[in-house]
């Protein structure tokens, strides 16, 4: 029985045309397969003309070229074709096959489009299936951080196809196409290649990596086309078609050193070097390849008389040419036909045992079939190679091949090495399916490292990225993280925001726990503080002493000593108030120190609103027994404070029944802290009782300001008016400041405020009654008075 097989004429396929042979002869001596028969074949090959593959196909069902339709044969009759075509040429064989439903087994690479058992019914492919060839170059383009990244692939079905896969699985790991370079099939590229060089040289310059698909009608081109255009400092990742094409080439720098080549796992079949070894035309004396091999690489000549080979090289075989000329080891291509072989050999095997089961002892011998009967054993066979492979021909049985990662070694030039580095399984869990030995790489020439690919440099931690306008995704320029944000990896795409209890380091690159802080006593301000604090209410203490031992003198008498008593002690609790704000809050300091500040306050200007209602009273009253004496004579003005302290009471109550401060913390008015404050609670309930505040200190200063002038030794509405607008003063110039601080400040702001009115009430009112009393006892004297009461009272001449 015949098989048939049809390769492209290429010198450097000559490999797949041993393999088959070998295939064949090794079955022929297996008694376990075929026993009763052996295999023959036939040979054709062709360029890529069309034409010639019917002309091919016609021989093949005819047995000779003039006649159509009609067959010859007598003796022997091929049973199927093994053929490695693309999809155009394999749709013209099949359409002509498939008139007679003849057997068609193709050993090229897994091609989709010829899985259509409607267009194709009698088509076998043995290639396993390639569609994780995308997933695996990705991986490893992720395996080396390589983010821009060039694509060089072959027109036709099936590079579309592979574009469309890798473009799907780069966008999903955030890998960028730098270019993308469809290469036309091998008539178009004659005739339009020298601007196919431009195209390729200008635009893969900035790029480093590049994958290439490319199938076997395009395959030249491609080589040409980087070999001769474009420097040698590029990493190619590239499928095992692309390197075979490689044997007769010869560039002065290989462009090719360090390329990764995908190629189809397979087991090493030991016995095919052996074979290789042993092959010479005069064993295959029918072969004229093989002769005209010998004859251009080991120097022989040939016999006038018969034309054979004469002189060779003692022991010569294709074992000991240059990687560049031979390669011992079997391509994806040749374990394809190697395993075609088998998977008819088996089929014909099978099918001729079922025969024979049904066939009488008899008639054994004269089993006749026809080839259209090998198609059910062909589509169920299952078997192992003689590699120990499990191998069938049905697509729906066929698993996604596993790759052999290969380095290519090619320097100095012809070495031709291909080192395997790893693997890529897809059958297993994602983050296991590269195994890559990098000690082992060799890359392009002059690199001793693992280049980097990318459009732009990484960001590094502080750093997040962003986009460049119109540009890939890959391109992007690296900005600081604004402040409390970090981004503690490399190319983070944004930053991340500390959590209020923590806060970003100088670098942006890590999150630090806030210290707790707050107005406390250890503090310089704090310190600073509750020291004046301390030494106003000592000072007013001080004064209340000093007017309580010269109580019975004019300057305390004269100017209602019940008030100014009132006064000073209103004032020292208006100092010792101050300390409530400062030092760690709780719920009570917090409800205390604004109640207290308000009350206290109240106390101060009511009793200065009642100082200076008594002294319009006492020098606006002349006669006797009116009624505006009586209330002078009764103390009504002191009834001044009482009100005014019941009505910030009632709205201090209010305050603290609505909505009362509470503990609050601030993680953003210092860098690193958090500070604990005083919340107000109800803003409204706090400005009313400042507004309250505020108008009593305004109604005092305009009474006080109204009494200014009038004439006395001991008037006081002077220092009351000077008094008050200090206070006014500063309460007015707290407001804008008090809400222009954060933390601690704005507490410090409010504990000034206080101590300065208050000082500012001690000093203008009692400062100059104390001037007198230390320094001028002359004017604290009761005939003094009254000289300059008279005095003042004589009307002018």
């Amino acid at each position: 029985m015949k098989d048939f097989l049809i390769v492209p004429h290429l010198p450097n396929r000559y490999q797949n045309f041993l393999a088959f042979i070998f295939a064949i002869e090794e079955i022929n001596k297996n008694p376990h397969l075929l026993s009763n028969m052996s295999l023959g074949y036939e040979f054709h090959n062709f360029l890529y003309s069309h034409w010639r593959i019917v002309e091919s196909s016609l021989v093949l069902l005819t047995g000779q070229n003039e006649i159509p339709n009609y067959s010859c044969r007598r003796k022997s009759k091929p049973v199927a074709v093994l053929t490695e075509t693309s999809w155009a040429a394999s749709s013209q064989v099949s359409t002509l096959l498939e008139l007679y439903r003849f057997p068609q087994v193709t050993f090229g690479s897994f091609d989709p489009m010829l899985r259509d058992n409607g267009q194709f019914p009698s088509l076998y492919q043995v290639a396993p299936k390639d569609t994780s060839l995308a997933l695996g170059m990705v991986s490893l383009m992720l395996h080396f951080s390589w983010t821009w990244v060039g694509l060089i692939i072959t027109e036709g079905h099936r590079g579309v196809q592979f574009l469309s896969d890798v473009r799907a699985e780069m966008e999903r790991n955030r890998i960028c196409v730098a270019f993308l370079k469809m290469v036309s099939s091998a008539f178009e590229s004659y005739f339009f290649r020298p601007l196919q060089h431009d195209i390729i040289a200008r635009e893969t310059s900035p790029v480093t990596v590049v994958i290439i698909y490319c199938d076997t009608e395009t395959l030249n081109d491609i080589n040409y086309l980087i070999g001769q255009n474009v420097g040698t400092w590029r990493v190619w990742v590239t499928n095992s078609q692309w390197h075979a094409d490689m044997s007769g080439a010869n560039f002065i720098l290989n462009p090719f050193h360090g390329s990764f080549i995908f190629s189809n796992h397979h087991e090493e079949i030991s016995a095919f070097k052996n074979f290789v070894q042993e092959a010479n035309p005069f064993r295959y004396p029918e072969d004229t390849y093989l002769t005209m091999y010998w004859l251009n690489h080991f120097r022989c000549s040939i016999s006038d008389s018969d034309c054979a080979l004469r002189n060779c090289t003692p022991n010569a075989s294709l074992a000991q040419l240059p990687m560049n000329r031979f390669d011992t080891d079997m391509t994806d291509e040749s374990y394809n036909i190697y395993n075609a072989v088998y998977a008819v050999a088996h089929a014909l095997h099978e099918m001729l045992f079922q025969q024979t089961q049904k066939l009488t002892i008899r008639n054994r011998g004269l089993s006749i079939f026809s080839p259209w009967q090998l198609h059910p054993f062909l589509r169920n066979i299952q078997f192992n190679s003689p590699a120990g492979e499990k191998m069938h021909l049905n697509d729906e049985k066929k698993l996604d091949a596993e790759y052999d990662i290969l380095n290519f070694w090619n320097f100095p030039d012809g070495l031709r090495l291909k080192i395997k580095l790893g693997t890529f399984t897809p059958h297993v869990p994602h983050g296991q399916q590269l195994s890559l030995t990098d000690n082992m790489i060799e890359w392009m020439t002059g690199i001793t490292e693992a280049p980097k690919s990318v459009c732009s440099k990484s960001c590094n931690p502080g750093f997040w990225k962003t986009p460049q306008e119109g540009k890939a995704a890959c391109c992007f320029d690296c900005t600081p993280c604004s402040e409390n944000e970090i981004a503690n990896d490399t190319d983070m795409e944004q930053c991340v925001k500390c959590p209020d209890h923590q806060y970003a380091n100088t670098a942006r690159i890590q999150c630090l726990q806030k210290s707790v802080t707050f107005l406390a006593y250890e503090h310089p301000l704090g310190k600073m503080l509750a020291g004046t604090a301390l030494s106003f209410t000592v000072l007013t203490a001080v004064v209340l002493g000093l007017f309580v031992k010269h109580r019975d003198t004019p300057i305390v008498k004269a100017n209602n000593r019940a008030l100014s008593y009132t006064l000073l002690i209103s004032l020292t609790f208006c100092f010792l108030c101050s300390l409530l704000f400062i030092g760690r809050p709780n719920t009570a300091s917090c409800i205390l120190r604004q109640t207290t500040f308000a009350v206290v306050f109240t106390v101060a200007v009511s009793t200065v609103l009642a100082k200076t209602v008594t002294v319009v009273l006492a020098f606006k009253v002349t006669a006797p027994g009116r009624r505006m004496r009586q209330l002078l004579v009764s103390g009504a003005p002191n009834y001044i404070i009482p009100i005014c302290s019941l009505i910030q009471l009632t709205l201090c109550g209010v305050w603290m029944g609505t909505n009362p401060p509470y503990i609050d913390t601030d993680a953003h008015s210092e860098h690193g802290h958090i500070i604990i404050t005083c919340n107000k609670g109800s803003l409204t309930a706090f400005y009313c009782v400042l507004g309250y505040l505020g108008s009593l200190a305004l109604l005092s200063f305009t009474v006080a300001f109204l009494a200014r002038n009038l004439p006395d030794t001991f008037n006081e509405a002077k220092f009351l008016t000077f008094s008050m607008l200090v206070f006014c003063s500063v309460w007015v110039t707290f407001l804008p400041v008090y809400h222009s601080s954060k933390g601690k400040v704005m507490v410090a702001m409010e504990v000034f405020s206080i101590l300065i009115s208050s000082a500012g009430l001690l000093g203008c009112i009692f400062g100059p009654k104390c001037y007198i009393i230390f320094l001028r006892l002359d004017r604290n004297s009761l005939n003094n008075f009254r000289n300059k009461t008279r005095s003042g009272r004589k009307k002018p001449s």
